[in-house]
């Protein structure tokens, strides 16, 4: 068979590029079609794949300024030619699924989100950006919106990452999704015999949806240590007026700097709500457990009181209190090796086993040892 991967953007290594690389295991000999790439910053396996960079590629200086050519993406993927290709797989969080996937072809869609920008998030990103942006926003979002419902109808099924996600399929787009839950590489993490440390987690992009702020504001009334992993430092700058003695900002570490961090916290901080959240996983499989805001993806991960504690209150004020009631309860004791038994639910031969299974649902067996 002759295989298409679409891909919104290749400019770095987050959770959506994890999954596409997953995809590349599993379709070796697929093409993958993109707006922009930046190989320098891809993986070996990304890397060693054939890369079609769209018409966004020519623009000026697409690889730095992509994200304001959001409005000619949907002519771009339209302009793709997928003539002779037999299966389209869209991983859909930017513009993907629109593209026009030949009539014999079948054109499954591996949703991480459907465009935040332009949906649910609309206001928050509409509120931080600037003058101009914040303009022109509201004309460019309804052409998009429009876009979006209709190319969601050129898609023959869809998979969310979470059940959050396939409930905004269905709100937004009027489609059903099944669910197949990202893959992590839960291999790479391992868990330690020693006592957890005094500090606290909290680890991601320094962005507003993720709620950094709420942490921070937290951890300065409670005088506990908080370590905060991650970029960009203009954010840091403006949350390190926050913060408190005991919170200290490390920036971007090294994965192995980070695994070693995960694994002797007290607990990883989770404030946001997110489509599905790889790093709670992630932090599970080192062995320790997370307080999360219990909306969003983080309640198919994290089981509360189990394997770590869900509040509700998304505030500085809630997330104290959850805080206390962590270490009243004695969460911080939970068996390391019991959450690493359950993030392994999580590891990439199960998300193997799901693509799998939803490519036979809708007629393709494809062999477990990849050939076609």
């Amino acid at each position: 068979m002759k295989i298409a991967l679409i891909h919104y953007w290749l400019v770095g290594m987050r959770g959506g590029e994890k999954v596409l690389e997953e995809l590349c295991r599993i379709f070796p000999h697929a093409t993958i079609f993109t707006h922009v790439c930046d190989r320098e910053a891809l993986s070996p396996t990304l890397r060693g794949m054939k890369i079609v960079e769209t018409s966004i590629a020519r623009l000026p200086m697409a690889r730095r300024l992509y994200p304001s050519y959001l409005p000619f993406m949907p002519r771009a993927l339209e302009g793709i030619d997928l003539s002779g290709f037999d299966l389209v797989i869209s991983s859909e969080a930017g513009p993907a699924k629109g593209v026009i996937a030949p009539p014999d072809a079948l054109h499954l869609c591996y949703c991480h989100s459907p465009m935040r920008y332009i949906w649910d998030q609309y206001h928050i990103y509409r509120s931080e950006a600037n003058i101009v942006t914040r303009t022109v926003m509201p004309f460019l979002a309804h052409g998009l919106r429009q876009w979006d419902v209709t190319s969601a109808a050129r898609v023959d099924g869809f998979i969310a990452n979470s059940s959050h996600v396939a409930r905004r399929i269905n709100k937004y787009w009027r489609r059903e999704a099944s669910v197949v839950h990202p893959p992590v590489d839960v291999a790479r993490f391992t868990i330690t015999e020693a006592e957890p440390d005094d500090y606290y987690l909290w680890v991601g992009e320094l962005a507003s949806y993720k709620r950094p702020d709420i942490a921070i504001r937290a951890f300065a009334e409670l005088d506990r240590r908080l370590l905060v992993v991650g970029g960009p430092d203009k954010s840091r700058r403006r949350l390190e007026a926050l913060k408190g003695p005991a919170t200290e900002f490390l920036g971007a570490v090294s994965q192995e700097r980070l695994a070693d961090l995960m694994r002797n916290c007290r607990a990883l901080i989770y404030p946001g709500e997110e489509d599905f959240g790889i790093i709670p996983v992630e932090v599970m499989a080192s062995g320790r457990p997370v307080i999360a805001f219990g909306r969003g993806g983080a309640c198919e991960t994290v089981v509360d009181r189990k394997t770590g504690l869900l509040f509700d209150d998304q505030s500085p004020e809630g997330l104290v209190d959850a805080v206390k009631t962590f270490e009243a309860e004695g969460l911080h004791t939970l068996d390391p090796i019991a959450l690493r038994q359950h993030a392994m639910q999580f590891a990439p031969s199960v998300f193997r086993e799901g693509i799998l299974s939803e490519l036979s649902a809708h007629g393709i067996h494809w062999p477990t040892d990849g050939a076609p």
